[in-house]
């Protein structure tokens, strides 16, 4: 799965259905679940210092998030193949780049989104400044990016494949 500038989040259909089930699940049987623990834990008095409340509600609280994380992830997916092998840096794209022409110095990530994705690949956004950095750009292509500090950073473009997640 990744984003693309326009906020469409592209995904395989198997990434689209993990995420699917996850969220019918999280909607359905785990939310209830949750509603019960807090009713629960009300019967048994003081919730000021109940701490069996408390914790079904920050449970409830990072379940809603969950929830409303994947509802939005799929508002706007778009269900479909991996881009096309056209080496060209673009979400679902697996990229190697070295730093500052060091071929010692690499890095080799999915420029897409961490959902749905299992892989042992470091995963850095499109909007990231590396992936703003990278985006468009070609095996052999030198690019540059700011870091957190201000700095800017130069990579050389090693590799540019599709992933095969």
């Amino acid at each position: 799965m990744t984003q693309t500038s326009d906020n469409v989040t592209w995904l395989t259909q198997a990434a689209y259905d993990q995420l699917k089930a996850e969220l019918e699940h999280l909607s359905g049987p785990a939310r209830a679940e949750i509603v019960a623990k807090i009713e629960e834990a009300r019967q048994e008095g003081d919730l000021k210092e109940n701490a069996g409340y408390h914790a079904a509600r920050e449970d409830q609280g990072k379940l809603e998030l969950r929830i409303r994380q994947l509802t939005q992830i799929l508002e706007t997916a778009k269900v479909g193949e991996a881009p096309a092998d056209d080496g060209v840096v673009a979400p679902g794209m697996v990229v190697t780049i070295a730093f500052d022409g060091d071929p010692d110095d690499t890095l080799t990530f999915l420029l897409g989104s961490r959902e749905g994705i299992s892989s042992d690949l470091e995963t850095y956004s499109p909007q990231s400044p590396l992936g703003r950095g990278v985006a468009g750009k070609r095996s052999g292509d030198d690019a540059t990016y700011e870091l957190p500090s201000g700095k800017l950073a130069s990579v050389k473009v090693l590799d540019v494949k599709p992933y095969q997640g």
